[in-house]
Parts: structure tokens; C-alpha cells; sequence
């Protein structure tokens, strides 16, 4: 009798949900698949063309049935997808990398963070736009700047320092997709060392995966390899981040107190639990390429969502110093990788 009485309310309140996000949310797919499209067709990054064509949609998120879906898509899908990520690390990554580049790529991840939240306010910004520039460079571009994002004490420029982020991460990818192995050819280093190099420094995953494949097959095994246990580094730094803002009582000089993050985003929860469950070998592997693959799809969708909340009048205040202060992170984490490689072969 009980049950038959809470299932029609459970029914009704799906229903409500569906018709309240569901208009924003097929809207937000279906700008990722049209992104998606033009990547398998003409080469283009996916994550930067759902994002554009996003923002040309800008004005569905400011009134009608679509804001509700747009705004959900933009954080809890978001989520979902970071949260998925987990499964794509595991302990043997290390292992096949060795310590002393391990060593390496976890301080370089710190080395750079550090860097952009010590340099940011000579180009004019404060920790926020400092923490997600230099996260997203030093961990997975795009997917590393939503993370980071997702944490920071929000204000009414979030939106547009995420989608300035992401464009600047993804097209400084792209360049050194094309440049780094040149200059790997340049420096005269092994396939092994070229693939740590490339690994450590682009930041996106699809250009480490084509810059490192276009050397040799051994390259892009190791770059890849790289990079993914760059992606296992966004749930301490994420988790380390969330904890330091709690502990700011007051975010800046004239800035208002803003309401604390949680201490444990469950998002960042979920990542941990599903990297450890995988680093045991727990998930048949089926199970986890289908969640890569959704995991990706999640993150583009809600990519396209921020797109369609941000216009590009609002990207263009963030100006030059901005690109200025990603180009230095950039060319910084280059020169500390490029430094640690030439220190561990004069040792070895």
C-alpha cells in the first residue's frame, strides 16, 4: 500500500525533472555531436568546436525552455564526466613509467601551478583565472580547467575565464602538436624520452596521442602513458585546492566572502574510489572503455553547455594578459620538463 502510494509521486517528479532539463539538455548533445562531427571530419578538436558552436547558441541560455537544461548540463554532467575519468588510471601506469619520471611529471604539475599563482597578478589576475590557467596546463587542458572550475568560489566571470581557458589550452594543443616533435627531432632525443617530453607538456589528450604517435609507435605509447598519469594528478590538486579554499576566510582584499566549497567535492570522491577499483583490476575492461567513451561524450556535452552560457563579448574582456600568462605556463612546463630530462640522463 505504501508502495503503490510513493511510486506515483517518484513517477510525477521524474517527469517534472525530464520536462524541466530535458529541452537543455538534448539541445547541449546535440551541439556536441554537431562538434564531434566536424572533428571526424575535418580534423578540428572536438572539445574546441562544441565550445564554439556553443557560444554562437548563447542566446537560448538566457531565456525559454533550454536554461534550466543548459545550466544542469554545464555542472552535473560535468561531473559526471570528471568523475568517470577515474577509471582510465591505474597503479601499473607508474609502474611502466619508472620513478625517477614520475618524479618528474608530478613536479612539474607542481612547479607550474606554482608558478602561475606567483606571475598571475604581473599580467593583472588574481588566484582564480591564476589556479585554472595553470591547472589546465600543468594537468589535461580542458578537462582539468572544468574540474578546477567546478571548485572555485563562483562570480559573475566564471563562465567566461572557463571558455577563455579551454580555447587557449586546446589551440596552444594544437601548436605544439605540430612543433613539439620537430623540436623533439631538434634535441636529438630517444623515442622514449620524446614521448616523456610530449606526455608531460601538451595538454590535451588527443594532440599528446597524435604528436606522440607521429614520431614512432614507442613515442606515442610512452606519451600517452604520460599523460594519463598527468590526469590522475586533477584529484589531489583538485582535492588540495578545495581544502585551501575552505581555509580562505576572505578570497581577496576587496572582494566579498564568498559562501566555502565543500571539503570533498563527491565528484573528486567518485574519481579516487573509481582510479583505485581499476588500480586492482576490479572493472572488466569492457566496463572501462565504455566508460571512457561515456566519459568523453559527458565531457563534451557539458562543454558545449558552458559555451551557450558565455557570449563572446564577455571572452573578449579577458584580453591579452590572459594569453600572455597561459603562453608563459606553457613555455614554462616545457623548459622544467625539458631541464628534469637532461638532469636524468646525466644521471643515468
Amino acid at each position: 500500500m505504501a508502495l503503490s502510494s510513493i511510486l506515483p509521486g517518484q513517477v510525477a517528479r521524474l517527469r517534472s525533472a525530464a520536462q524541466l532539463l530535458g529541452p537543455g539538455l538534448l539541445l547541449s548533445a546535440l551541439v556536441a555531436l554537431a562538434g564531434q562531427f566536424i572533428a571526424e571530419h575535418y580534423g578540428a578538436p572536438a572539445m574546441l568546436m562544441a565550445l564554439l558552436f556553443g557560444i554562437a547558441l548563447n542566446f537560448l541560455s538566457l531565456e525559454g525552455r533550454c536554461v534550466a537544461g543548459i545550466s544542469f548540463t554545464a555542472r552535473q554532467v560535468l561531473r559526471f564526466g570528471i568523475a568517470l575519468l577515474g577509471m582510465r588510471i591505474s597503479f601499473d601506469l607508474a609502474a611502466e613509467l619508472g620513478l625517477p619520471a614520475l618524479i618528474l611529471v608530478v613536479a612539474s604539475t607542481a612547479a607550474t601551478i606554482g608558478f602561475g599563482l606567483a606571475v598571475a597578478r604581473f599580467f593583472g589576475h588574481r588566484y582564480r583565472f591564476a589556479f585554472l590557467s595553470a591547472g589546465s596546463v600543468a594537468i589535461c587542458g580542458a578537462s582539468a580547467a572544468m574540474a578546477i572550475s567546478a571548485i572555485l568560489p563562483r562570480d559573475e566571470r566564471s563562465e567566461e575565464r572557463l571558455v577563455f581557458t579551454v580555447v587557449g589550452v586546446t589551440l596552444l594543443s594544437t601548436f605544439a602538436m605540430i612543433v613539439y616533435p620537430i623540436l623533439m627531432a631538434v634535441m636529438g632525443l630517444e623515442d622514449r624520452e620524446a614521448g616523456i617530453f610530449i606526455g608531460a607538456t601538451i595538454h590535451d589528450v588527443a594532440q599528446v596521442v597524435g604528436a606522440g604517435f607521429s614520431i614512432s609507435d614507442q613515442a606515442g605509447e610512452m606519451a600517452t602513458v604520460t599523460k594519463l598519469l598527468r590526469v590522475a594528478m586533477l584529484a589531489p590538486v583538485v582535492l588540495l585546492g578545495s581544502l585551501v579554499l575552505r581555509r580562505t576566510q576572505k578570497i581577496s582584499g576587496d572582494e566579498p566572502q564568498q559562501k566555502r566549497p565543500p571539503l570533498l567535492p563527491m565528484f573528486v570522491v567518485a574519481f579516487i574510489v573509481l582510479a583505485v577499483v581499476n588500480s586492482f583490476h576490479l572493472i572488466p575492461a569492457s566496463v572501462s572503455q565504455a566508460s571512457s567513451s561515456v566519459s568523453r561524450w559527458a565531457l563534451l556535452t557539458a562543454i558545449a553547455a558552458v559555451g551557450m552560457k558565455t557570449s563572446l563579448r564577455d571572452i573578449a574582456k579577458v584580453g591579452a594578459p590572459a594569453i600572455a600568462l597561459l603562453v608563459c605556463e606553457t613555455l614554462f612546463i616545457a623548459a622544467f620538463i625539458a631541464a628534469g630530462l637532461w638532469v636524468l640522463s646525466v644521471i643515468n
